[in-house]
């Protein structure tokens, strides 16, 4: 097994080599099916998987029950729903699979008995929330503040993945414009 993505992903100086082969001991490698769903909404979490390989969204059902793209998650990212899974209550978001995938899956309890146990993991889930943060608070923000074409031209630098292997109409929901305007976007930058 390749532990590379284990240790990029819980990096952090207070972890230990031993405390890391528990973290990777506490996984189990699984396999999903495009457009299989890891948590839909009502449901409370009680795993999450870090992404070895695939694409996957979290969507949630607007007033007029259409689906709005809320995020996407690919390789070497966490798959998780954050308030379900550490509050304990049911899910506003579906996690769905939009490839087929690789990933790892932990279980809440053997996070949490982990977590308790080793200092490093608490000092990491600190830092990787705060980064979460961060992350949540710019988008709120660009998405009031920046035009949809940088928008897209932003999810194009940082994540091409989405660009090449999301539906259209999932793209144009995450930008929060409709897929007339996200072609039109595509069309005035790719002549």
């Amino acid at each position: 097994m390749d532990i590379t993505i284990f240790e990029n992903t819980y990096r952090h100086p207070l972890i230990s080599q031993k405390e890391l082969e528990l973290l990777i001991d506490a996984h189990k490698r699984i396999h999903i099916k495009e457009g299989e769903f890891m948590l839909k909404e009502g449901k409370t979490a009680n795993e999450y998987y870090l992404i070895e390989r695939g694409l996957f969204r979290a969507f949630v059902h607007n007033t007029s029950g259409n689906e709005i793209t809320t995020d996407f998650f690919t390789d070497n990212e966490f798959l998780i729903e954050v308030s379900s899974l550490f509050q304990r209550i049911p899910s506003q978001e579906n996690l769905q699979a939009l490839t087929d995938s690789w990933a790892w899956k932990i279980e809440f309890d053997v996070f949490q008995e982990l977590f308790h146990k080793i200092e490093g993991i608490r000092e990491w889930g600190r830092a990787w929330m705060s980064e979460q943060l961060f992350i949540s608070k710019r988008r709120s923000i660009n998405m009031i503040t920046t035009s949809a074409k940088d928008r897209y031209l932003a999810l194009l630098k940082e994540k091409p993945i989405i660009i090449q292997q999301a539906p259209l109409k999932y793209i144009a929901s995450y930008l929060g414009i409709t897929d007339t305007s996200l072609s039109r976007i595509r069309k005035e930058l790719f002549q």
